[in-house]
């Protein structure tokens, strides 16, 4: 049987010969798949619960407040000090406020001690001691400064070392009677109920100090602050504090 040269008339036995290549044809190449990067959906920040962000109000109320205040380690109203600590304190516990008597309250020793210091230059119009020998004479000058110098130093260690801190869990009245003596007393925040402020007499008015009461729920009732600069200041951030505190007891109970 002969064989149909028309592909059309191919019988179904026949083999069919494979498609030459066109001349001068390349393979094709294949194309590599790039990958694009990930990129991993962006996760929005969890919006803070209520009772933190009141908590974070509170503070940054407090920190309004004593905005532009000194940081000077001498000074009788000292905000948020860097250097400044006590004993009993804890390592993450901040120190919000440090009080001291106001400046106006050490002009009677600061006088005393610059009168006694230039008191032995009178000395020559006042000859009490031409009686006694030279070498005496400087002895006793000398000891003069030296009890002049002791007088003004104890007076300014009462005055450095007795502090009111007010740290953001309690409240601390460090009294340094003498270099012997130093009474310490503290209460938690939650324990304070009342605060007050008094100012009395043309000094404490014009130059803005004066006594802060503070009444308590714990061993000591009263805690009594005298003579501190800015007292009705200290009485809104001791507020702001109770009710900070008043919060976070809140947030302690719902949960």
């Amino acid at each position: 049987m002969s064989r149909a040269a028309n592909l059309d008339n191919i019988a179904p036995d026949d083999a069919v010969p494979p498609a030459s290549p066109p001349p001068h044809s390349l393979p094709p190449k294949k194309k590599k798949k790039v990958h694009a990067p990930s990129i991993p959906p962006e996760i929005p920040n969890p919006p803070l619960p209520p009772s933190h962000s009141a908590n974070l109000r509170f503070r940054q109320k407090i920190y309004e407040l004593i905005k532009g205040k000194t940081a000077s380690p001498l000074s009788a109203f000292l905000a948020r000090p860097k250097v400044f600590t006590f004993q009993a304190r804890e390592d993450s516990e901040e120190i919000i406020l440090v009080l001291r008597r106001h400046w106006f309250t050490n002009l009677h020793w600061i006088v005393t001690a610059i009168l006694m210091s230039l008191a032995p230059a009178f000395l020559q119009y006042f000859p009490i001691l031409d009686f006694f020998p030279a070498n005496y004479q400087f002895i006793f000058i000398l000891f003069w400064y030296i009890i002049t110098f002791a007088i003004a130093f104890e007076h300014f260690l009462s005055w450095y070392f007795n502090v009111f801190i007010i740290t953001e869990e309690r409240v601390v009245d460090i009294d340094m009677y003498n270099l012997l003596y130093t009474k310490f007393s503290e209460a938690k925040l939650s324990m304070i109920q009342d605060v007050t402020a008094t100012q009395g007499g043309v000094s404490q008015t014009v130059l803005n100090y004066g006594t802060v009461l503070i009444q308590t729920a714990s061993e000591i009732p009263v805690i009594k602050i005298e003579r501190i600069p800015n007292p009705h200041l200290v009485v809104q951030i001791l507020q702001q504090m109770r009710a900070e505190e008043e919060q976070e007891a809140l947030d302690g109970r719902l949960q």
